[in-house]
């Protein structure tokens, strides 16, 4: 006769294991809308000058937000 033994963590929570991996990827997602949000926004506000200074023209915001990824 053969033994085997599984051992599981104690507690999964009540919605279980793959709940806290998509509530994490929502988190993720969340946060890094926020980051390209906040970037877009902040580069917006700089003058045709200052972002030449930065090497970049007003038309690449998007380009270079949309990369962030």
């Amino acid at each position: 006769m053969a033994f085997f033994t599984q051992s599981r963590p104690v507690a999964d929570g009540v919605f279980g294991s793959g709940f806290r991996f998509a509530f994490g990827d929502l988190v993720a997602r969340l946060v890094s809308w926020n980051d390209r949000r906040v970037t877009r926004n902040e580069l917006s506000k700089l003058s045709d000058r200052e972002l030449d200074d930065i090497g970049l023209c007003r038309a690449e915001i998007d380009d270079l937000v949309d990369r962030m990824r």
